[in-house]
């Protein structure tokens, strides 16, 4: 299932942050389609992932929820989408 991971910083600097991603690796489980770090207040880092469960996005989330609040959501690509409005239809 994909899922879109949305970041928005609440503690620590740019600095301590960026050093600490170098140091990290997402859990096993999660596949990462993207991840994007954008110049906004929120979101500031978007994770766009596939993975079988919830688990390893729990566990990429709750590694990161000292300095990071998360929203995640389940989402559907464009095209899968227009697949299931045509059998809609």
């Amino acid at each position: 299932m994909l899922f879109v991971a949305m970041g928005k910083v609440r503690a620590g600097t740019t600095r301590e942050r960026v050093g600490r991603r170098t140091q990290w690796d997402y859990p096993p489980g999660l596949k990462v389609i993207g991840e994007y770090w954008v110049q906004s207040p929120d979101p500031n880092v978007i994770t766009i992932c596939e993975a079988d469960s919830v688990a390893p996005i729990i566990a990429a989330t709750s590694d990161w929820d000292d300095v990071m609040s998360w929203t995640v959501l389940p989402a559907i690509s464009a095209q899968e989408g227009l697949e299931m409005a045509k059998q809609m239809a």
